[in-house]
């Protein structure tokens, strides 16, 4: 099976700034392009909630990388907005993620003519 990060919340995807470093000390590629801007108003969310983070919006879904650090971390994982859940999807199955009402879901792509 494969696994693939979502956002269930109807915000966009976006990892705290904890998930972000975890990345790049991993050796995430894509978090170690992206510059580090710091926390941001960390002081303005309480210890069980996130800080308004907007990290990692560019990072592949299904980089094994990202999945790691969503199962180490759970809720604080989330940055701003967002609730970051993993879904397991069959290894053959080619997917693309899609979002209704705001919210992400993985669907299976299908070929469409017109």
């Amino acid at each position: 099976m494969r696994k693939i990060v979502i956002n269930k919340s109807h915000g966009e995807f976006y990892l705290s700034h904890t998930a972000f470093l975890r990345l790049r000390e991993l050796g995430q590629r894509d978090a170690l392009q992206e510059p580090d801007l710091g926390a941001y108003w960390p002081s303005g969310a309480s210890p069980h909630e996130p800080s308004l983070n907007r990290c990692g919006a560019l990072i592949p879904r299904d980089d094994l990388k990202l999945v790691q650090v969503v199962e180490e971390l759970g809720g604080e994982a989330n940055g701003h907005c967002a609730e970051l859940k993993i879904v397991e999807i069959p290894n053959d199955a080619q997917w693309g993620i899609e979002k209704s009402d705001g919210m992400e879901h993985v669907s299976e792509v299908h070929r469409t003519w017109r």
